[in-house]
């Protein structure tokens, strides 16, 4: 079955590859922007680019994280798509939200509260750290693997 223009191969693939680079990022206690994820996916695992300036391969990005989060949170109860951040900035994108309310993490409560949630995440760095805003409760980032 198609999913944005990809098979479940494809997915499958950049859903390994793409969680393998965020473990590796957080051990390294460090995030990663969209751009550089992109790059990594491409280069290891030889499927093409998402293309940013398209909102439906923006979409298939979301969609790609939210994948690796339900394959990853079982085991750590993290939400390791934190990890990835818009280039220049200390934010996740909006499907990270959504995804943390869906999941129970964060309350609904609409865009107020959503930018509420991005002001505590986004706290400098003495009150949360990076992997603290993976919103695991402990914020550790480790694999449980």
């Amino acid at each position: 079955m198609m999913h944005h223009g990809r098979d479940e191969a494809d997915w499958d693939q950049l859903a390994e590859a793409g969680l393998e680079f965020l473990i590796e990022q957080a051990r390294l206690s460090r995030s990663t922007s969209y751009t550089e994820l992109n790059a990594v996916l491409e280069r290891r695992t030889g499927l093409r680019r998402f293309d940013f300036a398209r909102a439906d391969e923006r979409a298939a990005m979301g969609h790609l994280l939210a994948l690796i989060v339900e394959r990853n949170r079982p085991t750590t109860h993290l939400m390791i798509s934190a990890l990835v951040i818009y280039l220049n900035a200390n934010d996740a994108g909006t499907g990270f939200y959504g995804l943390a309310q869906d999941l129970g993490e964060l309350p609904r409560m609409g865009r107020a509260g959503e930018q509420a949630a991005r002001l505590l995440l986004a706290a400098p760095s003495g009150q949360l750290s990076v992997t603290g805003r993976l919103l695991g409760r402990g914020g550790s980032a480790q694999h449980g693997g």
